[in-house]
């Protein structure tokens, strides 16, 4: 089977950031992707809120960030991931071109905006039909606009959309929004935006650039049209979480949850960009995922690289294990650290001390107790003991 450092899957902003950082921090990085580079922001005609390039295109950003990661010689691989397992310690990535072990995954698969499904959407995508008002918006000054949806988003975004356009309809099949009460009263209160209660989008019309939206009532079934430069859908976004699914925990609706070092709930997984749970997705937020994924990975390849070289290899070793979160632990550890320093002096070997809050998988594989004086023949456990005071850890490293 291919063994690989670190496996990304995905290659949008998120991805592509992992992997330059990745590979600037010497790792050995493997890049896959089932579609073209750049992800979600293929689909944008316009970007203008990336930080140093004041107007490009969707692709042309997604080419840029593909070149940058190639100039670190990532390797780029096109395939479709299906999904990732645990195999005792081992991670797999499992594709439809084969198998790749991996020390660290990023999964910087992203998010898809849930489509109305109409007749003329798709072919208006870009020009016209948005599922994002921070990206869009300002190409909308003194446009009369709709939005389409009844949710906390749909109406939040609206208020947001009336800094740019002279009007927006609010397209809802309901007679009254699903939104917080708070949130509606604002945006009933605005005189820019104008509620189109009970009605659904039948079809968008317009040469090249959206013009008109086709409005159905769904209590007379009165057909109206509605004439528009751009609408914009809020009808749900979901995460591509397909392949991490049941294995990571996650949140409301399957967005991943991860901590600020975008560490999932698996050790040596990290999610990052839109996939996961956060308030803001945009290219900037999953740029930044990415770079922070890559160096929480990174990290953590080294302490596994560290802890077999200190801890599995050798022909015999006598070990500490701690938790770095206990506080009583932690001082423990500190005066583990002054024995061992002047054991080794005597007799010219090294000590490892192993915090097993940060290594849960080496303290389950291993299933020792913390804090605990462990000595290891060919890393299998020969002796451990349990140590609850000073003078417990001085009997036993004697």
């Amino acid at each position: 089977m291919e063994k690989r450092e670190l496996v990304i899957i995905g290659a949008g902003p998120a991805g592509m950031t992992a992997a330059i950082y990745g590979r600037r921090a010497g790792l050995d990085v493997l890049l896959l992707e089932r579609g073209a580079a750049g992800g979600q922001i293929n689909t944008t005609e316009e970007i203008e809120n990336w930080p140093g390039v004041q107007h490009a295109t969707g692709p042309e950003l997604g080419g840029m960030f593909r070149d940058h990661a190639l100039k670190f010689k990532t390797e780029i691989r096109s395939l479709d991931v299906k999904k990732v397992e645990l195999r005792g310690d081992a991670k797999i990535v499992v594709t439809d071109k084969g198998e790749i072990e991996a020390e660290a995954v990023i999964v910087a698969t992203g998010a898809y905006f849930r489509r109305l499904g109409c007749e003329g959407e798709a072919e208006h995508i870009g020009q016209g039909v948005s599922y994002c008002a921070v990206c869009d918006g300002a190409f909308f000054e003194g446009e009369e606009i709709a939005v389409v949806g009844g949710g906390n988003t749909a109406v939040e975004e609206g208020l947001y959309l009336t800094a740019f356009a002279s009007r927006v309809y609010i397209i809802h099949r309901r007679d009254e929004f699903r939104a917080d009460r708070a949130a509606v009263e604002r945006a009933l209160a605005n005189p820019k935006i104008v509620p189109v209660w009970n009605s659904v989008v039948e079809r968008i019309e317009g040469d090249g650039a959206v013009e008109n939206l086709v409005l159905k009532n769904v209590k007379t079934n009165e057909v109206s049209n509605l004439k528009v430069s751009g609408v914009f859908m809020f009808v749900g976004q979901s995460p591509c979480d397909e392949c991490v699914r049941g294995l990571v925990k996650a949140g409301k609706e399957g967005w991943i949850l991860a901590n600020e070092h975008m560490e999932t709930s698996v050790e040596g997984i990290f999610a990052a960009g839109d996939v996961r749970s956060k308030h803001l997705r945009q290219v900037v937020t999953a740029a930044s995922d990415g770079a922070i994924a890559a160096m929480g990975a990174s990290a953590y390849i080294n302490e596994q690289l560290h802890l077999r070289s200190a801890l599995l290899e050798p022909e015999s070793v006598t070990a500490f294990f701690y938790s770095g979160a206990d506080a009583d632990q932690a001082r423990l550890s500190n005066e583990a650290e002054k024995i061992a320093k002047e054991k080794g002096k005597e007799n010219g070997k090294k000590m490892p001390i192993i915090d097993g809050y940060k290594n849960n998988r080496m303290i389950e594989k291993l299933g020792v107790a913390l804090p605990s004086v462990v000595e290891l023949r060919r890393g299998t456990v020969s002796k451990a003991v349990k140590v609850a005071s000073e003078a417990d850890l001085a009997e036993a490293l004697a």
